[in-house]
């Protein structure tokens, strides 16, 4: 048996990471600047990080969620003291498409309604309901799955407010930031308009922050930058700093019902455990802040170089634009300059570094970009 081949792999295999850095099986280093595509929160090995998951692993049980777990009730408490949303509820899972699919699931089930607003070129993850509010060729929607989308121009309001007007839509759901679609930002007005058409057609707005939220905008959510509060917000990436976990947080306006929702291995205690070790390394280190600071400083060195069509982001979530196809620039990044990036469309370099880039690292960096683009 071999693994099942759909996706393109570099000839790469790393097996070691410290804070902004990799390294492969021969030893050689590379600046870490996509992290496990957003996954990598506090850095590779962080030893508060470590100490926290041995610690659980010398007494791992797993059980199932029919049993108490005072590591969930833990979690919840930091996340909502962290993010400003104590009032809310988590319900854990061991994904983002997960968190996503539980979310439409809660919005059906509180609006008893079935239709759906997307936007753009958005990617919400691939089970089945989240696949259908993903406007993206690559992936196939499955049919018949009683989900109705609508896919809207991002930052129109008119068309939302034509879209809700019947009363029939369970839910919007935006990105914080677009990580697929090529780092967009939603305009605060237009967040706050949406905001407001949400709650006087009763619909809910459901913000998936798994790629742009937990610090990465320089806010703990994206959204936060617009001053909104959601009903249902997503998360997972780097919840875990690369162990598998996923969460959605619930406004009070949705009542718990038991056999609501389900899961089997999600809050488990070593996912917990892990989340737990983030949280506490993001408040300890100030890592929301670091990313809105050297986020800044290295987006505003990016829009001085020449040769770049345009530079996106917020934090630690950039987007560098080129007029022409980027696969050959990523390539010599990372094979000449020892750099990963990520891509968005074929256009696009993606940067996604973890939390605790400094700005050393983002001078090495600027000075390798340079470099590759003019070698």
């Amino acid at each position: 048996m071999k693994p099942f081949d759909v996706y393109p792999l570099f000839d790469i295999e790393i097996t070691k990471g410290v804070g902004c850095y990799t390294y492969d099986k021969e030893g050689t280093e590379y600046l870490d600047m996509y992290g496990g595509h957003a996954v990598i929160s506090i850095g590779h090995s962080h030893p508060y990080y470590i100490q926290k998951m041995e610690e659980q692993m010398e007494k791992l049980v797993f059980y199932s969620n029919s049993v108490q777990n005072s590591l969930q009730v833990k979690l919840a408490e930091k996340l909502g003291k962290l993010s400003g949303y104590e009032d809310y509820s988590l319900f854990l899972v061991n994904s983002g498409a997960e968190a996503n699919e539980n979310a439409l699931k809660l919005a059906s089930f509180h609006t008893g309604r079935k239709k759906v607003v997307a936007f753009g070129k958005s990617f919400h993850g691939r089970t089945s309901a989240a696949v259908q509010v993903t406007n993206n060729p690559k992936i196939v929607a499955p049919v018949n799955e009683g989900v109705l989308v609508d896919f809207l121009p991002l930052n129109d309001i008119n068309a939302v407010r034509e879209a809700l007007k019947n009363n029939d839509v369970c839910a919007v759901i935006i990105e914080g930031i677009q990580g697929v679609g090529g780092i967009q930002i939603p305009q605060t007005d237009f967040l706050k308009s949406l905001r407001e058409a949400c709650t006087a057609t009763g619909t809910m707005l459901i913000l998936d922050e798994i790629q742009s939220g937990y610090g990465r905008s320089g806010k703990f959510f994206a959204h936060q930058h617009a001053g909104i509060r959601p009903d249902i917000i997503t998360t997972a990436k780097g919840m875990g700093n690369g162990f598998p976990i996923g969460g959605v947080l619930i406004s009070p306006d949705i009542k718990a019902v038991h056999g609501m929702l389900g899961t089997t291995f999600g809050g488990n205690h070593l996912a917990c455990s892990a989340a737990i070790a983030v949280l506490d390394v993001m408040k300890g280190e100030k890592l929301v802040e670091n990313a809105a600071s050297v986020g800044s400083y290295l987006i505003q060195k990016l829009k001085e170089l020449p040769g770049i069509k345009e530079v996106r982001g917020l934090g630690l979530m950039i987007g560098i634009e080129m007029d022409d196809p980027v696969k050959e620039l990523r390539n010599k990044l990372l094979f000449e300059h020892k750099v990963f990036t990520g891509a968005s469309g074929t256009n696009i370099i993606r940067l996604l570094p973890p939390l605790n880039l400094s700005k050393q690292d983002a001078d090495l960096f600027l000075t390798r970009f340079k470099h590759a683009l003019h070698s």
